[in-house]
């Protein structure tokens, strides 16, 4: 059962291989770590509950948007045909490209840019996740979602958002349902809070 495999890899991967900073010795705890820029790793059940709500399965290409360290790819990777992600913070970028390369993951395409535009060339994907909080439902990114798709993303005001399950059925019509409460970093861009 493909939620049994994914809570087993999520067990088995290291959170520590993906904090290079003085937090590095608190990865095993369950809470949000600081990653620089003003970033965060999130907490490790949160990334656990976002990918099995995907219902991933190797066919799927995944639109993922923040990048960050990684850590939430390498789960996306690790059960998608391929990964396409974007990080606005080049440096964060490059960071996660040597260590994901480092430790074997090959199917991810890495971009630089505006996660809100999402990343047209490779539309539509089976499955989008955001790791940063839009103050409304990025509809740019939803129109990249092929019908029968499904989109997790944070959505609302600073310091507390929803996380919202959004699914396209075949005839391209948007459904959302709200999973939990969750504080996540902001989304620049066009979906920002202070856009």
């Amino acid at each position: 059962m493909k939620r049994d495999e994914i809570t087993k890899f999520y067990n088995q991967l290291d959170r520590s291989l993906f904090i290079d900073n003085a937090h590095k010795q608190s990865a095993g705890q369950d809470r949000p770590l600081p990653i620089g820029y003003g970033q965060t790793i999130s907490q490790p059940s949160l990334v656990l509950e976002m990918t099995l709500q995907l219902e991933l399965d190797e066919r799927c290409e995944v639109l993922e948007i923040g990048t960050g360290s990684g850590y939430q790819t390498a789960l996306l990777s690790e059960f998608a045909k391929s990964v396409y992600t974007v990080e606005r913070i080049g440096e964060l970028s490059v960071k996660a490209q040597k260590r994901l390369g480092k430790l074997g993951f090959d199917n991810i395409h890495y971009r630089v840019g505006d996660g809100s535009e999402g990343w047209s060339e490779h539309a539509p994907y089976e499955r989008i996740i955001t790791t940063a909080a839009a103050g409304e439902v990025p509809h740019k990114l939803i129109r990249q979602l092929k019908p029968g798709g499904i989109a997790i993303a944070p959505v609302g005001p600073r310091r507390c958002q929803e996380l919202l399950k959004i699914t396209k059925d075949e005839n391209g019509t948007v459904h959302t349902e709200t999973l939990c409460l969750v504080t996540f970093v902001e989304m620049k861009g066009e979906y920002g809070w202070n856009s």
